[in-house]
């Protein structure tokens, strides 16, 4: 490893997964028939626009997560306010691992993160909503 690196990036993966619940296919799928619980979809447009996302999802582009979640942040959005269970997706379950431990590092609660991302929900057959175009 490079000496300028101190962490790399599977190593914080690893420490968010242990951090953070990971939730398979199986119980996600539940959780959404429920209705209880927030899907929050960390990928960016170009990966929306080309499969859609979880029915109902909220987008929140990974690079203002930690502004939107804070009620001080002049950017916050209140759904972050509400009461619930956030569950954070991408498209491989690295960065909603960092997502998830970063919401819960803020006190934001409770969270968890999907394990295999969309593919795994797609794979499933969990409901989309189509991208837009």
């Amino acid at each position: 490893m490079p000496q300028n690196i101190r962490k790399s990036v599977m190593a914080m993966v690893a420490e968010a997964d242990a951090q953070v619940r990971k939730v398979e296919i199986d119980e996600a799928l539940e959780m959404h028939r429920r209705g209880d619980v927030v899907f929050v979809d960390l990928r960016d447009i170009r990966e929306l626009a080309k499969t859609g996302r979880i029915a109902g999802a909220r987008h929140v582009p990974r690079g203002m997560l930690e502004f939107w979640i804070d009620p001080e942040s002049p950017y916050h959005k209140p759904f972050f306010a509400e009461d619930g269970t956030f569950v954070f997706y991408c498209a491989g379950a690295w960065r909603s691992a960092l997502a998830a431990k970063t919401a819960d590092d803020m006190g934001l609660g409770p969270v968890a993160h999907l394990g295999g991302g969309i593919q795994a929900w797609i794979d499933a057959g969990g409901p989309i909503d189509p991208p837009k175009g």
